[in-house]
């Protein structure tokens, strides 16, 4: 509306002013730079915080995805693909550098692996006749269960101070084709859908007692450990959700014709970074597989946007640091294929960081 506001006041001030003799090209060259920086300032109304990424991991002919940074802002665990092959790697944060190989064998390792303090992961395991829960230290050594035996594919545990745990729980649905269990432990962008599956945010006591919570997947727990935000459908449609860690006081966050997903705390718990593709548009083109980071209060309200790029940005992490990491398949640039000294093999997943709006850091 401003816009039209503008150039019905440009039309009228042609009406009332009489023409230069010699000045028509320079009036409508005055016109065309007005109307030009209207538009830019209707197109940056909603981009105060979009951010600038950096490229922090490249590797020749390898995939980084699902970072998740250490609590003491020094490691980053990635899972990366090379030839076919997915492992989780520990990776420098400062650089991106790879420091060591954590798990290169396991069938659901690749989408539980979490940090569990700032030098053991765990993750869940089929190495033994029955799913279980595993601790290790990220640098190597003994590996020990923590809990004797999970029935059934469950995703994301988050171990709670009491010893149980939140996990997400796929349930089959009988009546279409299920995902192979080889297939789960993939990483692919779309991790709050498994074809053949519904899923459910379930509490699991340390004796076993499991109790559902909510529909939903992709979790995330609190920095106090008291409230779960996650990702519910409603329909064609995915919004964050709110709740206690025993499933009280439900409350949603976000809403509207959108898909918002992959929620992350930031360490002091006042905002959540998430997935989204509800800014679809991108230089005039409009797209649902158009996915960029959004960022949102606790409280539901100071909604921002953080990226804006046609590629696919996804499952945000926030470090103490004031940074931001994410994985994305934007290209990679001559410059910066220069600053990690690969020639080729760029193309895929890696992660980008970039900085927490002043707002929020």
């Amino acid at each position: 509306m401003s816009l039209i506001r503008s150039l019905a006041a440009l039309l009228l001030l042609l009406l009332v002013v009489p023409p230069l003799v010699h000045a028509d090209d320079d009036l409508w060259d005055w016109l065309d730079d007005a109307g030009k920086s209207i538009s830019g300032e209707e197109k940056n109304k909603h981009s105060d915080h979009e951010q600038e990424a950096s490229l922090l991991t490249l590797e020749p002919g390898e995939s980084e995805m699902y970072a998740k940074v250490s609590p003491d802002s020094k490691y980053l665990l990635t899972v990366s693909g090379k030839h076919g092959k997915q492992l989780v790697s520990l990776r420098s944060l400062e650089n991106g550098d790879p420091v060591g190989v954590v798990s290169d064998y396991d069938q659901q390792l690749l989408d539980s692996m979490a940090w569990h303090g700032k030098d053991q992961v765990t993750f869940l395991s089929y190495r033994t006749d029955n799913l279980g829960l595993w601790q290790k230290p990220v640098t190597g050594g003994m590996i020990r269960r923590l809990y004797r035996r999970l029935d059934g594919e469950l995703k994301t545990p988050l171990i709670l101070d009491d010893g149980s745990i939140i996990a997400v729980r796929l349930n089959r649905e009988s009546s279409l084709q299920t995902t192979k269990r080889h297939e789960l432990t993939q990483a692919l962008f779309n991790n709050w859908q498994t074809r053949g599956y519904d899923s459910s945010i379930v509490l699991i006591s340390e004796q076993g007692a499991e109790r559902a919570l909510a529909p939903g997947a992709n979790p995330s727990l609190s920095p106090d450990g008291t409230r779960l935000v996650f990702s519910m459908q409603d329909n064609h449609q995915w919004h964050l959700f709110m709740m206690n860690s025993d499933g009280s006081d439900l409350v949603q966050l976000t809403e509207g014709k959108h898909i918002d997903v992959q929620p992350t705390w930031s360490p002091d718990g006042r905002w959540i970074a998430f997935t989204s593709n509800r800014g679809s548009t991108v230089e005039g083109h409009i797209s649902k597989e158009n996915w960029d980071i959004w960022m949102i209060g606790r409280d539901g309200r100071d909604l921002m946007r953080l990226t804006v790029d046609k590629a696919r940005d996804g499952a945000p992490t926030i470090a103490n640091n004031g940074r931001i990491y994410f994985h994305s398949d934007r290209k990679v640039d001559r410059e910066e294929s220069k600053v990690h000294q690969v020639r080729s093999g760029t193309a895929g997943f890696h992660i980008w960081v970039i900085e927490l709006p002043a707002k929020v850091s």
